[in-house]
């Protein structure tokens, strides 16, 4: 799906399907140098199950026209206006790394437009490191290299996906290759200066879920901890042997982890705005 945001072309995948007006929403947020494809699982499966399911290509990203946005703040603002252009008013939002910084921001910035988050290898703040920053912004390929290296648990390197013959580290390092030149950095930099998690987190109104996985070296559990703490309604579910490429190494436990937190959580809440009414 292609549509015009402040006169860009953005690009949106649904799944196959239409959107419809009625139907419950979730919109998906990728990480650094990513786009869309990487919720291509969790995307269909919502979409096929009743909801409008939108895994987008933020600016400068994928299909998705540039230049890329500067800073969390900036795209979490373009994000509430994604969902008035498609004319959506409560929504799910699911971010993986960076993009769970923007799921954040845009909680806190819209707490009346966003029923569910889903924060997925997160953390705040989010350091990066001067040798990543470096080679990133000098367009070196050492940047993709580190992200692989630090990116994927040890079993990742060597197999153990479900899908016979997939390559995992080949595959993020093909997505982050044919990003266009400066976006990592601008993504990397954009999460390294955010300062505003544990302040946005305490602004958030809706529950939760926060996903870490056992393994991951680019967002440790131990720098999730105080974020957890600040949230009103928090639900959390570690993932063993995965790093933090959860959403390739460990795609069904991602999206059970999910289905499980959002279907349940919006039967919950039918019931009770029934028994209210």
């Amino acid at each position: 799906m292609r549509i015009k945001i402040n006169n860009k072309r953005v690009y949106l995948y649904t799944g196959t399907k239409e959107l419809i007006s009625d139907q419950d929403s979730i919109v998906f947020v990728h990480g650094a140098g990513l786009d869309h494809t990487v919720w291509l699982l969790q995307s269909r499966y919502f979409a096929h199950h009743g909801w409008n399911a939108i895994a987008v290509d933020l600016p400068g990203h994928g299909h998705s026209e540039g230049p890329a946005l500067r800073n969390i703040e900036t795209m979490a603002d373009w994000l509430v206006g994604l969902l008035d252009v498609l004319d959506l008013h409560r929504v799910t939002i699911v971010g993986h790394s960076m993009g769970s910084l923007v799921a954040l921001q845009a909680g806190a910035t819209a707490p009346k437009r966003i029923a569910r988050l889903g924060l997925l290898g997160t953390s705040a703040p989010m350091p990066v490191s001067d040798a990543l920053l470096s080679a990133a912004k000098a367009n070196q390929h050492d940047a993709f290299d580190m992200i692989n290296l630090w990116g994927h648990s040890r079993g990742a390197h060597i197999g153990g996906n479900p899908v016979p013959g997939m390559w995992m580290p080949g595959n993020t390092l093909r997505l982050l290759e044919r990003s266009r030149p400066g976006v990592l950095y601008h993504d990397l930099n954009a999460c390294h200066v955010y300062q505003n998690g544990l302040i946005s987190a305490r602004e958030v109104r809706c529950p939760v879920l926060v996903v870490c996985a056992k393994q991951d070296r680019m967002t440790p559990i131990a720098n999730t901890e105080e974020l957890i703490t600040q949230f009103k309604d928090v639900h959390t579910i570690t993932i063993d042997h995965c790093g933090h490429q959860m959403l390739s190494e460990q795609p069904d436990r991602v999206l059970d982890t999910l289905s499980e937190f959002i279907l349940e959580r919006g039967q919950t809440e039918r019931l009770t705005s029934s028994r209210s009414n």
